[in-house]
């Protein structure tokens, strides 16, 4: 499964004639391209997939983003306890 998952601009600078950023991932830097975005500016907050940039979100959204993720990490750790790898529950 392939996630879009939001972070906080930090730095845009350009780079071979593409807008790119730096992002903050939670302490977890990373370098996207936001040539799709040019409204973005640092701290603003996005979704990247993939190394680009998707879409704005309000820090409000990123935070609900987050807090759903994690939700899901939870579930599946929950999930996984005691059953097969790659099987879902009631499955064989």
């Amino acid at each position: 499964m392939c996630l879009g998952v939001p972070g906080k601009i930090i730095e845009i600078y350009g780079d071979k004639g593409l807008r790119m950023c730096k992002i903050d991932f939670g302490g977890v830097t990373r370098e996207a391209c936001i040539e799709t975005l040019p409204e973005a500016k640092a701290g603003d907050y996005t979704i990247i997939h993939a190394g680009f940039a998707l879409n704005l979100l309000s820090p409000e959204e990123a935070q609900q983003t987050l807090d759903a993720l994690r939700e899901l990490s939870m579930l599946e750790d929950e999930l996984s306890m005691g059953s097969e790898p790659d099987s879902l529950p009631g499955m064989p």
